[in-house]
């Protein structure tokens, strides 16, 4: 599965380039990546347990978005290389520490050297559900290299229309690509499971930020999540929007998010039915919910 990286077609840039020579779209070349380790509590509840979601930052990004929050690793690639047997050891201590499973974030361009990992870090004793945080901009055979390493699909469905696709975050047919790469997510782990106290073990949330002066994108998405799913898996819906980075540039994000647009995406999924829906209260958009990627953990 390494070879993969000799001529890159990971995600849907499908760059080719040889990583052990050269960086491609994501610029992440054949060494692991990692910003930060940490128990992060701010994720929906049936993922932070007593102590915290396991969750592993990797640095760099097969997205451009604009308004990225986590800029310093996805665009500055900001972080600390290491080999799959450091990976695997990072995973054992997650687990020693007491998170409540294993969450890869942004994981997409490092797929092959995870699922070594993963392979290493059970054999010595791993046990805790495995996340996979995404962009939701994936390949369908990649996420199928992911089949019985993964436990829960995090994706983030980000964009109904393609030219916001294309305007925040260059990613042509952002739609179209994304929403294959969840079916077959919700092919490979099926309707969610819980354990005795309301934990997920297996199952699919797609999470979706709303953005300013883009509602009705938002609410395009949670009808075809609902259309195609309906309350087979949850939907996230998040309101925590902050205009960072180079969202200055694009005017019409260029602020926070409403109360008004936020509750009228949150009525129009009452109003369709959606049962299985996690929704943010309170202030929530800002800097401060933001991790310091200081290399904790690595």
């Amino acid at each position: 599965m390494i070879n993969l990286l000799k001529s890159c077609e990971l995600c849907p840039r499908r760059c080719k380039v040889d990583r052990y020579k050269k960086n491609g779209f994501c610029k992440a070349s054949d060494k692991i990546k990692i910003a930060l380790v940490s128990l992060h509590q701010w994720e929906e509840p049936c993922l932070v347990g007593e102590n915290g979601a396991g969750t592993i930052f990797f640095a760099n990004c097969n997205l451009r978005c604009c308004f990225c929050q986590n800029y310093e690793i996805s665009h500055q690639g900001r972080g600390v290389e290491i080999e799959i047997d450091r990976l695997a050891e990072i995973f054992l201590e997650q687990q020693d520490r007491g998170s409540a499973n294993i969450e890869l974030v942004t994981p997409t361009h490092y797929v092959p050297q995870i699922v070594e990992a993963l392979k290493i870090a059970k054999t010595h004793g791993l046990n805790l559900p495995i996340v996979y945080n995404s962009n939701a901009y994936e390949n369908v055979e990649t996420i199928e290299l992911l089949k019985n390493h993964v436990d829960i699909f995090l994706p983030d469905l980000k964009y109904f229309d393609d030219e916001i696709a294309i305007k925040y975050s260059a990613a042509k047919n952002y739609f179209e690509i994304a929403t294959a790469a969840i079916m077959k997510m919700f092919e490979l782990v099926g309707k969610n499971i819980f354990d005795l106290n309301g934990q997920l073990q297996r199952g699919l949330i797609v999470r979706h930020l709303i953005l300013p002066n883009h509602r009705h994108d938002s609410i395009k998405i949670i009808e075809w999540l609902y259309k195609t799913f309906g309350d087979e898996i949850f939907i996230s819906l998040m309101n925590q929007y902050t205009p960072l980075f180079n969202a200055s540039q694009h005017k019409k994000i260029n602020r926070r998010l409403t109360t008004f647009e936020y509750n009228s995406v949150i009525n129009h999924a009452v109003d369709l039915g959606i049962k299985n829906c996690f929704i943010q209260e309170g202030f929530t958009a800002s800097k401060n919910f933001i991790p310091n990627f200081d290399f904790s953990g690595v």
